[in-house]
């Protein structure tokens, strides 16, 4: 008996079983005219998977659900089937790279589509930590594919075919040539496989995405005395007009709240001043610009922070760190009335370390800047004690892009202001 899945033709779940069968010599039958809403919601289909998802696979031993699954069972119907590698190490990375590509790319992907389209609230928020957890997934997976053809071994696995169909949604719904280009393993890799014979067969020609989708508004759900007929209302009586002297009185519209930072007892550092001072000093900086700022800076309206990047053995491509550094200061954005920031790129090969100072204003960074940055926990935060002279004589060196830094030479440095 052949295996038969029921799922629609367009569905990248069911692209798994159907990959991996090709692969495998193993017969799997679609279902003709399955109507996703219609023919998973019927009692047959519900006797074989209770919540009604798709892909469902028809087996002689029984009905089997959840994607993954179907394609392991696929794999497993061919003994020694060389989708699953050669060792039991082979099996483990296979095992390792299939939930990477589960909880680290097609999660976030979901998590970005899926309120796009309408199909959960979409909350922007949201949509950015679900874009920056995809993209650290992302720099993992272009590391380990700067040496590596495929994920395991020197030919494809089934761990290929399952991170393939998770990124295919990727590239043909949201992540454009311009959001991949920044991972030019990735880009390889996937163009590889998906003009791979039996991948072809499945997937047909793949075009990327030239626009992420627009943001579509959910349709909020009918409820049950929503939809009662409403009965007649009986025709109000007309009240007399009031007098003209007891007119409503128009509310006023209310004033934009400010900002707690604007709260703050006046400070004698004025910041706009500094940043005029470190803009327009070209030469003889350590004499000019930071003695001026020394002279400027008001411990108690203000302080000091270095910051050091959690991650830095992922930071494996230097561009790619550049522009990782770069997202953050176009995301701190909001609080240019409030900071100043030098970024500092260290290293002349991989792994790139990446270390800041910030100025801000208060006694502690300011919570707005914690709650709509997602950055902020991608670093660790350490306030400045001017008492210490290292560390003070530390800011100099990281407000004039010293180098050598700390020992090593700087691939980079950035300013915000």
């Amino acid at each position: 008996m052949a295996l038969v899945l029921h799922a629609g033709k367009g569905n990248k779940n069911a692209y798994k079983a159907l990959i991996a069968a090709e692969y495998s010599g193993v017969q799997v039958k679609l279902v003709e005219d399955f109507q996703m809403g219609v023919s998973n919601k019927t009692p047959e289909f519900l006797k074989m998977n209770p919540i009604g998802k798709v892909p469902v696979l028809e087996t002689p031993e029984g009905p089997l659900f959840e994607s993954n699954a179907i394609a392991r069972y696929v794999t497993r119907s061919k003994a020694d089937n060389p989708l699953y590698g050669a060792s039991l190490m082979d099996y483990a990375l296979i095992e390792q790279w299939i939930d990477f590509a589960s909880l680290e790319i097609d999660a976030n992907i979901r998590l970005w589509y899926g309120p796009r389209m309408g199909f959960v609230v979409h909350l922007p928020p949201a949509e950015e930590a679900a874009i920056s957890a995809l993209k650290r997934g992302l720099v993992a997976l272009n590391t380990h594919l700067a040496s590596n053809t495929f994920l395991v071994g020197h030919s494809v696995t089934l761990a290929d075919i399952i991170m393939t169909c998770n990124l295919y949604m990727g590239f043909v719904r949201v992540m454009t040539k311009k959001f991949t280009s920044e991972f030019p393993h990735v880009e390889r890799y996937f163009w590889t496989l998906v003009n791979q014979p039996n991948f072809t067969k499945i997937l047909g020609d793949v075009k990327q995405t030239d626009s992420v989708p627009a943001v579509q508004s959910k349709r909020p759900a009918q409820t049950k005395e929503a939809a009662k007929p409403k009965p007649k209302e009986e025709p109000k009586k007309e009240e007399a007009p009031k007098p003209k002297a007891v007119e409503e009185e128009v509310e006023a519209p209310k004033p934009k709240p400010k900002n707690p930072l604007d709260l703050l007892p006046p400070s004698e550092m004025i910041l706009d001043e500094w940043k005029r001072l470190y803009s327009n000093t070209k030469t003889n900086f350590r004499e000019v610009a930071i003695k001026g700022f020394w002279d400027m800076y008001d411990p108690e309206g203000y302080s000091l922070w270095f910051c050091d990047y959690k991650y830095n053995d992922e930071n494996t491509v230097s561009f790619v760190t550049l522009n990782k550094v770069g997202g953050f200061l176009q995301r701190m954005d909001l609080a240019r009335k409030y900071a100043f920031g030098k970024m500092l790129i260290i290293g002349s090969e991989p792994p790139f370390k990446v270390k800041g100072l910030w100025l801000f204003r208060g006694q502690e960074i300011p919570q707005f800047v914690i709650d709509e940055c997602y950055d902020m926990e991608l670093y660790e935060w350490k306030k400045v004690d001017i008492s210490d002279e290292a560390q003070k004589e530390r800011v100099s060196q990281m407000i004039e892009d010293q180098e050598p830094f700390e020992g090593e030479v700087l691939l980079d440095a950035k300013c915000f202001k």
